[in-house]
């Protein structure tokens, strides 16, 4: 949908892609996040090469040999299928363990704070953060950041996942639901150690609403749409639902203009 007051994505090349076929496919790859990352990251990073080439033409930001900063970008799993859509790619991330968790080669990679990127303004064309920001306790400052660091003009692309959906407990769903705290105490019962998302500590409740009001108040940017990310394109009129939206979204995108 468009964030305004007549909602549509049917103008967005995203949404020809956001099939029930997709769906499946990459709801199936889930199952391998734990014990193969790399093929589950790796349809990841294939299907957001996608979302970023689809929303630039969208806007008229050309691709081939734009900047852009993945936020968060863990170990790289982004990198190459970005490149091989002709996007030159950097990517800040603030735990040198994860940057270095899957081998990659991370001489793209700046160690650094979401919530205080090391990055002058206007600098990247393109600024994109997937599955992060639910693991950041200020998001919208991290949000802010990203609008600052992207050139009057570029996208920023803003993916994350609601505590309060299916997958908002991470390992430790879906006794999330009954509370991330106990959830986590759960886990770690059950398992013999600490679940690698934490709540209150590396895990926070973020809704699908806080995230639309930072979009629509921001001054550093322009709001151009807000979709569920890993929904088919006839299942997209939930973000509009207040209640709803929280607990199907599952994953939703920002996609915002900078100023």
């Amino acid at each position: 949908m468009l964030i305004g007051p007549r909602p549509s994505a049917r103008r967005l090349r995203f949404a020809r892609r956001a099939s029930l076929r997709r769906a499946a496919y990459l709801l199936g790859e889930f199952r391998y996040e734990q014990p193969d990352p790399a093929r589950f990251y790796g349809a990841i990073a294939r299907d957001t090469a996608d979302l970023v080439v689809d929303v630039c033409a969208d806007l008229d930001i050309p691709t081939d040999g734009a900047l852009l900063l993945d936020v968060g970008g863990g170990p790289g799993y982004f990198a190459e299928a970005l490149a091989e859509v002709g996007i030159r790619y950097i990517s800040v991330e603030p735990d040198p363990t994860e940057m270095h968790a899957a081998g990659i080669d991370a001489r793209g990679s700046i160690r650094g704070s979401g919530t205080a990127l090391p990055i002058r303004s206007g600098a990247v064309d393109i600024c994109l953060s997937s599955n992060v920001a639910e693991h950041v306790a200020d998001p919208w400052t991290m949000a802010e950041e990203m609008l600052r660091v992207t050139r009057p003009g570029g996208v920023v692309i803003l993916s994350y996942t609601m505590f309060y959906g299916p997958f908002g407990g991470h390992e430790t769903g879906p006794w999330h639901f009954l509370g991330g705290e106990y959830a986590a105490r759960r886990y770690a019962r059950i398992h013999g150690h600490e679940p690698k998302n934490r709540f209150g500590r590396s895990l926070f409740p973020i809704t699908a609403t806080a995230g639309l009001r930072w979009a629509a108040g921001t001054a550093a940017g322009e709001p151009v749409a807000a979709f569920p990310r890993y929904h088919p394109r006839w299942a997209w009129w939930i973000v509009r639902v207040p209640l709803l939206r929280e607990l199907l979204t599952s994953n939703l995108v920002l996609v915002l203009r900078a100023r």
